[in-house]
């Protein structure tokens, strides 16, 4: 478990929405160059074939830099091109049916909004929760609100490693700290630079400043 908490540190999330010419494939990778700790694929338009082509690449990247590769949602398409793990909204599969099709040894990660629905993610077997939106997102504009206490709360109220997320930005991330967050996820605050690689690293440091001032220091 250690290894998923150090991968928590500071989460990439794709989004094709920032490309602007660039290649997703160039975009991970220069986040891979700035020290993010883990990558999910996120895709939600593209048809199954070529979302399985561009798994493979992004997964080949990951493999490289030695950094979890992550499929959000599609559990099939992550056994399928062995993915490191996927992650899973509360509406999506059962975490005990995800942990059956994916397997052990894999990383499930669950997004959860109240400690009640963090606590049964982590006793179904979920490795980490991803919990938010802990600002307000321009990503995900039907994600509710979560408070700084909701957070801490969940935080305390599980053993597996907690990552926030929605609207997190280099001037606001330090505002979470003290709840115990174990790393965080970012989309836009890494994808919509112009320098993803500078901005990344950037981000890392803040996110281990954040992380190492809490009682969960594993981020290094």
């Amino acid at each position: 478990m250690n290894n998923v908490k150090q991968a928590m540190c500071l989460y990439a999330i794709t989004d094709r929405t920032w490309l602007n010419g660039r290649s997703l494939q160039d975009q991970v990778e220069q986040a891979l160059k700035g020290g993010a700790t883990c990558i999910q694929l996120r895709e939600k338009e593209l048809d199954e074939d070529t979302f399985l082509t561009e798994a493979k690449v992004i997964r080949d990247l990951c493999q490289d830099y030695k950094v979890p590769f992550i499929i959000n949602d599609n559990v099939k398409l992550a056994r399928e091109v062995g993915a490191d793990g996927v992650h899973v909204g509360q509406s999506d599969m059962p975490v005990a049916e995800v942990r059956k099709s994916i397997g052990q040894g894999k990383i499930v990660g669950v997004s959860a909004q109240t400690v009640e629905q963090a606590v049964q993610a982590e006793k179904e077997g979920a490795d980490y929760l991803g919990v938010g939106a802990v600002f307000s997102t321009s990503t995900k504009l039907d994600a509710n609100h979560i408070s700084k206490k909701v957070l801490k709360d969940i935080c305390q109220a599980v053993h597996i490693p907690v990552v926030a997320i929605g609207g997190i930005t280099k001037q606001n991330m330090l505002e979470l700290t003290g709840t115990q967050v174990s790393g965080v996820a970012l989309v836009s605050a890494i994808f919509a630079s112009n320098n993803i690689e500078e901005n990344t690293r950037d981000l890392l440091e803040l996110s281990k400043q954040l992380i190492n001032k809490g009682e969960r220091q594993e981020c290094r």
